[in-house]
């Protein structure tokens, strides 16, 4: 018997204390050996939970038991979950996280102990929640060079511009809904402001390259401009806005950013709406493939701390294969990436703004007193000298 442990009964550790009680039999058979939950690390008492026995308030009890070959650290944050998964590692104990934090800030150092230690540093749920996508970077595409990930990975954002789409609703107005609902935080910053995503792309990214890419580099900007007017003129062009997060590496170069993009029909995430999120992935061979769904929750992210958990069991005491280290990749500031832009302008500096962009095609919208057009495909350096002389009402960049 495999003994494991949770470090922190939130919601997401008490998913996955759910998951493997509930799916025992199979979990069991696809390890190749039972599993069993010794401890569950937490400051509070649970009265009246069924597995009230199993808790315990020092992470000692967990670090000094020889028994505990696994821990699933769902704390979130940085501290104490940095210093808890390093001395686990240390000791050769496998951890298993679901925190994206944490993986961003010091993902290649850990991965590093723990195969120093002849054990594994798992995350398939610090991205895409219950979407397999680590996975398949690391086994799946292995005979592939990855050269683009572009993706929907924050479930917030994305229920929050599918509310405003569908209803006409303005940013404010749909997070204070969502915020009612569950779907936002009461501090929501680190999801409309794309801090999530940015980290998540940052992880994606490093797997995609195999050295590490910082997510302080990476250019961020989330949804909080983003208007009902914005939609009006993306119907009028057949385009809907979605937040990406996406990595490219061209010519030599390395592009990383997150922003909110304006997509058409044809594109594979235009159809991802609500909470759902999806990951577009390029190789060189195989070309495009997706992978889609439930991003957060408690039970799709559980799930895929449980998939860790069951192949570290299947490797106890060997290494699986991870290529990321710690060298910094040097990013190519976003202002040479080229793209067409959709921009809008008051209604008086129609002359101005086709003089500055020379090239481009109105787009017809019931807004009165503006301009609107989107621009030839140009540097984002160049259309911001061309927008600061001008002075515009707002921009969306386009993906085509």
């Amino acid at each position: 018997m495999i003994q494991v442990a949770v470090l922190g009964y939130g919601t997401v550790g008490s998913g996955v204390v759910e998951v493997i009680e509930k799916n025992k039999a199979e979990i069991n058979k696809k390890s190749g050996e039972a599993l069993n939950i010794k401890y569950i690390l937490d400051l509070r008492d649970f009265p009246g939970d069924p597995y009230e026995n199993k808790v315990v308030h020092d992470v000692n009890v967990i670090m000094d038991d020889p028994e505990v070959k696994i821990i699933c650290e769902t704390m979130g944050g940085l501290k104490p979950a940095y210093d808890f998964t390093k001395r686990a590692l240390m000791s050769g104990k496998s951890v298993c996280t679901s925190n994206k934090e944490l993986v961003a800030a010091h993902g290649p150092e850990l991965i590093r102990i723990a195969h120093e230690n002849k054990c594994n540093y798992l995350f398939e749920a610090s991205v895409g929640g219950g979407i397999p996508i680590i996975r398949p970077l690391n086994y799946s595409l292995t005979a592939e060079k990855i050269d683009a990930i572009t993706g929907i990975l924050n479930g917030t954002t994305n229920y929050i511009l599918s509310k405003m789409e569908k209803e006409g609703a303005d940013f404010a107005e749909v997070l204070k809904e969502a915020q009612e609902k569950g779907y936002a935080e009461r501090n929501p910053e680190a999801d409309v402001e794309g801090y999530d995503a940015c980290r998540k792309i940052a992880i994606l990214s490093s797997l995609m390259c195999g050295k590490n890419v910082k997510y302080e580099d990476i250019y961020t900007e989330g949804i909080t401009k983003i208007t009902a007017t914005d939609f009006v003129y993306a119907h009028a062009m057949g385009k809907t806005i979605k937040l990406l997060a996406q990595s490219k590496e061209a010519d030599g170069k390395f592009y990383a950013m997150v922003a909110p993009f304006l997509i058409g029909r044809d594109h594979p995430l235009y159809m991802v709406n609500d909470v759902f999120n999806a990951v577009c992935v390029h190789g060189n061979m195989l070309g495009d493939s997706m992978y889609y769904g439930k991003g957060a929750g408690k039970l799709p992210t559980a799930s895929a701390v449980v998939s860790d958990v069951v192949d570290c069991a299947r490797h106890l005491g060997k290494v699986i294969m991870c290529f990321w280290d710690d060298t910094d990749v040097a990013l190519t500031g976003i202002e040479e990436a080229k793209r067409s832009f959709f921009v809008r302008v008051s209604g008086d500096k129609e002359k101005e703004a086709i003089a500055a962009f020379e090239r481009v095609r109105v787009v017809e919208a019931d807004v009165p007193g503006e301009f609107a057009f989107v621009t030839d495909v140009m540097t984002e350096k160049e259309f911001n000298e061309k927008a600061e002389k001008i002075g515009i009402i707002s921009r969306i960049r386009i993906e085509e």
